[in-house]
């Protein structure tokens, strides 16, 4: 069993896809799960939320890894974090009979983080897609994303150009990298800030059903 607290909100009926949400930084498993009827609003997929391994002294909610630099992950907390997520996303595929192909890692921030470190990792199955809001493709030692095997794996990047937090240009670079190695990106940039924009869930919607079909 995986070591990581988990909640799950169920398809209504035999689930046609897998959803799993992964927190930004300081937060909890409680953070994105409302996005589930919104981003699912006939419930077509089970949808499960993570909590992150990680407290950190003086600052509340949980947290992926620490930050030395923007984009740059602190490779322990990184490693530990990517192995724990990694036997939840198993444990995940056996209990609901979803394989990876239906599957989309999506979160927001250090959420985003984490699902294109398990979206991406070379010793880790391709899913069906990912979903990045304003985070960024890690630089990390002792990890490096595998791209020539994950074109059958779709991405939408929803990035703010007002973000004082990840800038902009993470996304841009995540975009170029993405599909010069092949991979299908619907990309949209917002005068957003830090935040996930209505606009954004919306189309993200759509592109869940395009992502699964």
């Amino acid at each position: 069993m995986t070591e990581l607290v988990f909640i799950e909100r169920p398809a209504s009926g035999e689930a046609e896809g897998l959803l799993v949400l992964h927190h930004g930084r300081g937060t909890s498993e409680q953070d994105l799960l409302p996005l589930a009827d919104e981003l699912d609003p006939q419930r077509r997929l089970h949808v499960a939320s993570a909590r992150a391994p990680f407290r950190l002294e003086g600052m509340p909610g949980y947290h992926w890894y620490l930050v030395p630099r923007v984009g740059h992950p602190d490779p322990e907390t990184f490693a530990a974090s990517t192995a724990a997520l990694g036997e939840l996303h198993d444990e995940l595929w056996e209990s609901t009979g979803i394989g990876p192909e239906r599957t989309v890692l999506g979160g927001f921030s250090m959420g985003t983080v984490m699902s294109y470190a398990l979206g991406l990792h070379p010793d880790r199955p391709s899913v069906g897609g990912i979903l990045a809001f304003s985070g960024f493709i890690p630089t990390v030692e002792g990890w490096e994303p595998e791209l020539a095997e994950r074109t059958q794996t779709s991405v939408l990047i929803a990035h703010g150009r007002a973000d004082p937090v990840i800038g902009v240009e993470f996304a841009r670079r995540a975009r170029e990298r993405l599909e010069s190695a092949g991979l299908e990106v619907d990309y949209r940039e917002s005068d957003a800030q830090h935040y996930i924009e209505a606009a954004d869930v919306a189309r993200a919607a759509d592109w869940l059903r395009r992502a699964l079909s």
